[in-house]
């Protein structure tokens, strides 16, 4: 099955980077196909079955998504029905309101949100990638 592994790192963090790429790992070794995808850049994830969408926090007191993930995701095809997980980093003060607006984000856009997580090193990232329900979208 195609994954897509969508990620916005503000602050160009090192450390989230290599969160977002023990994720896509974790997924691989289930024998899923895994695209990394950078929402800096312009993508269309409606050929993908299943999508995680992570971001860090831009400052220590932030607590909403960038402007600029939920301008990626309006224009990155159709995303009404597909399966998703949500993922941040553990940057910031204010982490489970930003969990909270990335996943209301993400429902605005019609997705179907699974599960959720708070990531703190690339190892815990591939540990929940490897243990990841995906299943085939209906949409």
């Amino acid at each position: 099955m195609r994954v897509a592994v969508v990620y916005l790192n503000p602050n160009n963090s090192v450390a989230f980077d290599s969160i977002a790429r023990g994720l896509a790992r974790g997924i691989e070794r289930q024998g899923h196909e895994v695209v990394l995808v950078d929402a800096r850049t312009e993508a269309l994830l409606t050929p993908f079955s299943y999508i995680a969408i992570g971001t860090v926090a831009v400052s220590v007191f932030s607590k909403i998504v960038p402007k600029s993930l939920e301008a990626f995701l309006r224009s990155a095809g159709r995303l009404t029905g597909k399966r998703c997980y949500a993922f941040i980093g553990r940057r910031g003060l204010r982490k489970r309101k930003l969990l909270a607006s990335l996943m209301k984000t993400m429902e605005k856009e019609g997705m179907y949100l699974k599960i959720s997580d708070i990531l703190g090193t690339a190892a815990e990232a591939e540990a929940v990638g490897s243990r990841l329900r995906i299943e085939r979208s209906r949409a």
